[in-house]
């Protein structure tokens, strides 16, 4: 197991205060620091063009940065939930964005992607973008690339969760009877070329069910996935919710 701080970057208009008890436990499973990305709703609301997206990512930048100086590896764990996981996408990249080189590859060796959309087809420009200017698991396997996905069953949800679930789900990938974590579908969460993990019964946020990307038992069914030894790229494993 990699002993290695890690960086978290939430999602789109997450409160911070919603990853404190995964960076808690993180901290403890791994023996390392780990540290938040903290992002206000006025920055978020910002990343809608892609200077907004730099913004948040010069931030990124200097926190890796920072632990990777103090990592006993060198190198760090980036982990994206939602739209965390494209920003960190192009984090990875030696790609010019907005006058930057981040190039996070040479400091970041494991991103961990949480019901992260990478397709989309309405709307979000900016992840599209991402997707065609970095398609897949660009840096592989020099990067090891971990996509989480959550399969709900929402037959078992309110018809307002079930309705709201179908318009996300259309807006990501045209299909609203896919199966998702209640607002990204499996197939969208599952980036091209990862080792890929499908959890049953896993939200995409408290919002969205009792057990989420970021509830303690199910931090350590992901955690354990990206610490195994890497299966081949692409391949994917789905396990049940719960310890």
């Amino acid at each position: 197991m990699r002993s290695q701080p890690c960086v978290i970057l939430g999602g789109f208009l997450i409160q911070p205060s919603s990853y404190d008890a995964m960076g808690s436990l993180l901290e403890e499973l791994s023996g390392q620091p780990v540290q938040l990305i903290p992002v206000s709703t006025l920055e978020w609301l910002l990343t809608l063009v892609p200077w907004g997206w730099a913004r948040i990512l010069d931030r990124v930048a200097v926190t890796v940065g920072r632990l990777a100086a103090s990592s006993p590896t060198g190198k760090v764990t980036l982990i994206g939930h939602s739209s965390g996981g494209v920003m960190l996408r192009l984090f990875l990249s030696d790609q010019a964005f907005q006058g930057r080189h981040y190039n996070g590859k040479a400091l970041a060796d494991q991103l961990v992607m949480l019901g992260s959309p990478h397709t989309n087809i309405k709307g979000a420009y900016m992840r599209r973008w991402v997707d065609r200017q970095l398609p897949g698991a660009s840096y592989a396997p020099e990067v090891h690339y971990l996509s989480v996905a959550g399969d709900l069953d929402l037959a078992k949800a309110s018809p307002s969760s079930q309705r709201f679930a179908a318009l996300s789900y259309r807006n990501i990938n045209g299909d609203g009877d896919s199966q998702g974590d209640g607002l990204v579908p499996v197939g969208s969460a599952l980036l091209s070329g990862s080792t890929s993990l499908v959890l049953k019964d896993v939200a995409h946020g408290s919002a969205f069910g009792p057990q989420w990307y970021g509830s303690p038992e199910v931090v350590r069914q992901w955690w354990t996935a990206l610490s195994s030894p890497s299966p081949e790229p692409g391949r994917q494993s789905t396990s049940p919710g719960g310890c």
